[in-house]
């Protein structure tokens, strides 16, 4: 896949990973994508050292979806961890 493909999977799967984990994110449409991609990554990752499987195949399979979003969930929840507890400290 090229990088305009992984842009747009990355902006879109970070937009999944928003609405399927609701609340206050401290970040924008840009951190949006690159949670997004970081995500895609992260999981074509995580599916080939877990369960051994070429889990980023093209634009349309199901598998590199899932694991675009399963990957944007995970640095969804790292970032809103880290930045809510940065933002935390300084107001105090």
């Amino acid at each position: 896949m090229g990088i305009i493909a992984w842009i747009l999977i990355g902006l879109l799967a970070g937009m999944i990973a928003k609405l399927l984990m609701p609340g206050k994110d401290p970040g924008g449409i840009v951190i949006t994508m690159l949670i997004g991609i970081a995500g895609g990554l992260l999981g074509g990752w995580l599916g080939k050292v877990i369960f051994g499987v070429d889990s980023i195949d093209g634009f349309f399979d199901l598998s590199t979806w899932v694991a675009a979003i399963v990957g944007s969930l995970i640095l969804l929840a790292l970032y809103r961890l880290f930045a809510g507890s940065r933002r935390s400290h300084r107001h105090v």
